[in-house]
Formats: C-alpha cells, sequence, structure tokens
C-alpha cells in the first residue's frame, strides 16, 4: 500500500511539473476520487466523451448554418460575409460558455488566422486530410492532452453542399463582389478553391476529464 501511494504521488509531481500542465492537486483528487465512487474505467470517461463532444460540436454546426441560411437569406452572401465575421465567433463562444468547455473550429486553409491549427491539433487535421485524399472515412477522435485531465475531441468539417462553394469555392464561382468583401475583411484568406466533399477543417473541443465523470 505504501508502494502504491509512493508511486501515485511520483506520478502526480511529474504531471504537474510537465510544461504545459496546470492541474491543481486538488483538480487531481477530485476527478480521481469521482472515478473511484462511480467506478469508472478510462474506456467509460473516453464513451462519454466522445457523446458529449459530438452533442456540442452538432449543436454548433447547426446554429452558425441556421444563422447562415437567415442571413443569406435576409443580406444575399455579400452581407452575410460581413454577418459570419461580426457573429460567428459570438455564437461559438455562447456554447462555450454554455457547457464550460473550449470549442473551436480549425483549418490548414483558414479565413481567420485565428483559426490555423495548433500543434496539439495540426496533427490530427493532417491525419483528416490524409483520410479524405486517399478515400478513408473521417471519425470523431479522442486525445488525453494536459496530464489527462483534458480531452480533446475532434470531428473533420466538410463542404456539405453547392450553398458552402458561395464564399469557399474557387475565385470563378464566388462572385467579383463577394469576393471583394471577403479580401477586404481577411487579407490572409486561404478558404477558397474547395469542392463539395472537400475537408474544410475540424471541430476542436477541450473538454475538461472532470466535467465528464460528473455526467457519468
Amino acid at each position: 500500500m505504501k508502494q502504491l501511494l509512493n508511486f501515485l504521488i511520483f506520478s502526480f509531481l511529474l504531471i504537474a511539473c510537465g510544461p504545459q500542465e496546470r492541474i491543481s492537486k486538488s483538480v487531481f483528487d477530485e476527478v480521481n476520487s469521482s472515478m473511484e465512487a462511480k467506478k469508472l474505467s478510462d474506456s467509460d470517461i473516453t464513451q462519454e466523451a466522445m457523446i458529449w463532444g459530438d452533442s456540442i460540436s452538432s449543436e454548433a454546426q447547426q446554429k452558425l448554418m441556421e444563422s447562415l441560411h437567415q442571413a443569406v437569406s435576409e443580406k444575399g452572401t455579400f452581407g452575410a460575409v460581413a454577418f459570419c465575421d461580426v457573429n460567428a465567433g459570438p455564437i461559438v463562444k455562447d456554447l462555450s460558455d454554455k457547457y464550460g468547455v473550449s470549442i473551436r473550429r480549425t483549418s490548414t486553409k483558414a479565413r481567420n488566422q485565428a483559426n490555423l491549427p495548433t500543434e496539439e491539433e495540426l496533427p490530427i487535421l493532417e491525419a483528416y486530410q490524409y483520410n479524405a485524399e486517399n478515400g478513408i472515412e473521417n471519425n470523431p477522435n479522442i486525445q488525453k492532452i494536459e496530464g489527462g485531465e483534458i480531452l480533446l475531441y475532434t470531428k473533420a468539417i466538410v463542404i456539405s453542399s453547392e450553398f458552402c462553394l458561395a464564399c469557399h469555392g474557387s475565385s470563378n464561382e464566388i462572385e467579383a463582389s463577394v469576393l471583394s468583401k471577403i479580401d477586404s475583411i481577411y487579407s490572409e484568406d486561404m478558404a477558397r478553391d474547395f469542392n463539395v466533399g472537400d475537408l474544410r477543417g475540424m471541430w476542436s473541443l477541450r473538454l475538461p476529464k472532470k466535467s465528464v465523470v460528473n455526467r457519468l
């Protein structure tokens, strides 16, 4: 028992001293106590994180697309470009605040440079791109980061219809006025020249393990 206790303390110190870790001992103890009380396995937690991540990302996608369709209906594609610039971020932030998780969209061909992938996200995004180019199905993914206390949920975003090409197609497909508006807002835009079925990017959600455990 003493050897086990020493091992757990030693393991925790290793995690706490990692360059990217900011986990307090109280959070560590609370999560592990909850897991022990509920008899949860890593598999149980990963499965629940997958379910929760899929639910949140699907809700985010739905809200964004509903708002975009409404903007196009009311303002046209030209007006919808400015709508996305102003409103897409707050829509996602509202959901982040609602669920207490970090939510973002990322792509190697980002329109907003703030949405380029992080060091953690890039390998996953590259794997999705490889799969897309080789006819391999892209499934949602869970990665443990920050000593396992954060579960990084990712899901591919695909150009689903011709509707998307009004802003993300080739320069010949995008109306000149719309293209000019995009260039005026996003001087380093790379989010064009897509076709239906192409990988657009991915959802990236940072789910606290503590929150996932509390859902079980």
